[in-house]
């Protein structure tokens, strides 16, 4: 199970708060990519009223025993109060494709003696 792959997707205010979490998050090792989708309108309920607000969307591919401390340090840096953080399970993946995103996620000690 640690090395169950898993889509995460997180909504941000802004292009620059998305691509601040996304670096933090691959350079950190919590996950081995993250895609910044266009901005988009999301409708939401929110303090008893309806917002029309426009967002943008991460999609990040990591592991799920990564997925604790990922949501811990995106909450940690997130401008918002209650923010988006859900994680889905990858039902099907190629081979190679699943093999480089669990050795491209983990300990950030492993991480830095690697690059050394």
């Amino acid at each position: 199970m640690n090395n169950e792959a898993i889509v995460v997707l997180i909504t941000a205010p802004s292009r620059e708060e998305g691509s601040r979490l996304a670096e933090m998050l691959v350079g950190s090792r919590l996950a081995a990519c993250v895609q910044l989708m266009p901005e988009m309108e999301s409708v939401y309920h929110w303090q008893g009223a309806v917002h029309r607000d426009p967002e943008i969307l991460l999609i990040v591919k990591t592991t799920r025993a990564r997925f604790a401390e990922l949501e811990q340090q995106v909450r940690a840096l997130h401008s918002y109060q209650t923010p988006e953080i859900i994680a889905l399970p990858i039902v099907e993946s190629s081979a190679p494709y699943l093999s480089w995103l669990v050795e491209n996620v983990g300990n950030r000690a492993k991480a830095a003696r690697e690059e050394e």
